[in-house]
């Protein structure tokens, strides 16, 4: 007599069994794409007064390099996400990837302000593109009890970007200057893309909700789960199916206060971290210290992230999502005042911008573990997408918001404690969205799953 196999849905084919070899090398080459990210965003940041010397023009007149990169990743993060729901996450990573390589080398050869304005826009949009799918895959391919803990661990790559950028500056620029860090950050990624193209794979619980063919779901699941030999899928029911523009379903549904009330935080967090790295180096020198102070806070903050990344995947599986994020916010008010206080202080002030960067970047790891796990697959890369670009808006005005003050010949200490407003509006946004959250989980289950028949 026979045993008819136990029917599976692909949610529990993936959330009850221990992740795969297969699984993880997916979340990997992800973590890869975000490593990127920090790269490009950390190298323009150094990379400007070596480049307004050789263009002979003064640093001042590169705020729209900077503002048309983070205005391309705003846009490209937007953008990709509704492509990514519709057609997949793997084609959108890897065009965005290719994309913002390619870029990143043409802009070795800019020889005007204008071509590198230009240049850094497209490189802002491959950029924007990849990030939400990259998070979005990492997090489908995630068993849902793990999924804090894996989609924190990649943002470790921003980060770890930062570093290796200026690591790779410090060896190649006095060798063969600037335009050579430019070469590595468009080569590496182009070669990432093709890595991407053959060995990443497309998500699997994407393909289900979308009604993908059996052969394709198949090879997905025998890599998974050696040894099934065959897949059955069940018709997907249409109400997975979503109509007209996709932004829009992040409203219906009952999601909107949610989806509010996740984009104040992103928005708060980005400008926090990216008025951070623009201004605490000139912030510095005006406090009357050395150029090399500002270097060596900046490394404090972004080892400082690195810790704060690595740490939240376990606070949030042992925690919730709402307490560590609560404790890290109040934690950042609670320091960026504290820095205001001891501006004069070298080394307390370091042994601060660590803990800073330890308590900003963990919370911005935990809002990408959010918005990953409130949204459903559907359309999951659209509400991190979004989320992101809404945050990218952050980071275009904190930097603006950072100038002006400056012009208004504000002191260091009065900037940074203005820094602690953004930090208590995220505070009081994840109280309420602890709060609504307890009314109503926003984790949704996946409802109507796909059936998965292993033999």
């Amino acid at each position: 007599m026979t045993t008819q196999p136990r029917a599976l849905t692909v949610n529990e084919l993936i959330d009850d069994r221990p992740p795969s070899a297969f699984q993880i090398s997916a979340i990997v080459l992800c973590a890869f794409v975000i490593l990127f990210d920090g790269f490009d965003t950390q190298a323009m940041g150094f990379l400007i007064p070596s480049i307004a010397e050789d263009f002979g023009i003064p640093r001042a007149s590169f705020g729209p390099a900077g503002s048309a990169g983070l205005f391309g990743l705003m846009l490209g993060a937007m953008a990709s996400g509704p492509i990514a729901d519709r057609w997949g996450r793997k084609s959108a990573i890897v065009v965005s990837v290719l994309a913002f390589g390619v870029m990143s080398l043409l802009t070795a050869g800019a020889r005007s302000l204008d071509a590198l304005v230009v240049l850094r826009f497209l490189t802002g949009l491959g950029l924007g593109g990849a990030m939400p799918n990259a998070v979005s895959l990492a997090a489908e391919y995630a068993p849902k009890r793990l999924q804090p803990m894996f989609v924190s661990a990649i943002f470790v790559g921003m980060a770890g970007g930062a570093l290796v950028a200026t690591g790779v500056g410090s060896v190649l620029m006095p060798i063969w200057g600037w335009q050579s860090v430019f070469v590595v950050g468009g080569l590496l990624p182009i070669a990432l893309a093709l890595v991407l193209l053959i060995a990443l794979p497309e998500s699997l619980r994407f393909l289900a909700v979308t009604g993908a063919d059996r052969e394709r779901m198949s090879a997905i699941v025998r890599r998974i789960a050696p040894g099934a030999a065959e897949v059955s899928l069940a018709p997907e029911p249409k109400s997975k199916r979503l109509d007209g523009m996709p932004v829009k379903h992040l409203f219906t549904e009952g999601r909107a206060a949610g989806t509010v009330m996740l984009w104040i935080p992103f928005f708060m967090n980005l400008l926090i971290i990216y008025f951070i790295l623009n201004w605490l180096p000139s912030l510095l020198r005006d406090a009357g210290m050395p150029n090399a102070a500002g270097l060596t806070a900046i490394a404090a903050f972004s080892v400082g992230g690195i810790v704060g990344t690595l740490l939240q995947g376990p606070l949030l599986k042992a925690f919730g999502v709402y307490a560590p994020m609560l404790a890290e916010f109040v934690a950042s008010l609670a320091l960026v005042w504290l820095a205001a206080m001891i501006f004069a202080n070298f080394e307390v002030m370091i042994v601060v911008t660590f803990l800073l960067g330890v308590a900003v970047q963990a919370a911005q790891a935990g809002l990408n573990v959010l918005a990953a796990m409130y949204y459903p697959t559907v359309m999951r890369s659209t509400g991190v997408g979004w989320a992101l670009g809404v945050g990218r808006v952050g980071a275009i005005v904190g930097p603006l918001i950072g100038g002006v003050m400056l012009g208004m010949a504000w002191t260091p200490r009065q900037i940074f404690l203005a820094g602690a407003i953004p930090a208590f509006i995220s505070a009081v946004a994840v109280i309420v969205s602890g709060w609504l959250q307890g009314r109503a989980s926003p984790f949704r289950s996946e409802t109507q799953p796909v059936t998965t028949v292993i033999h």
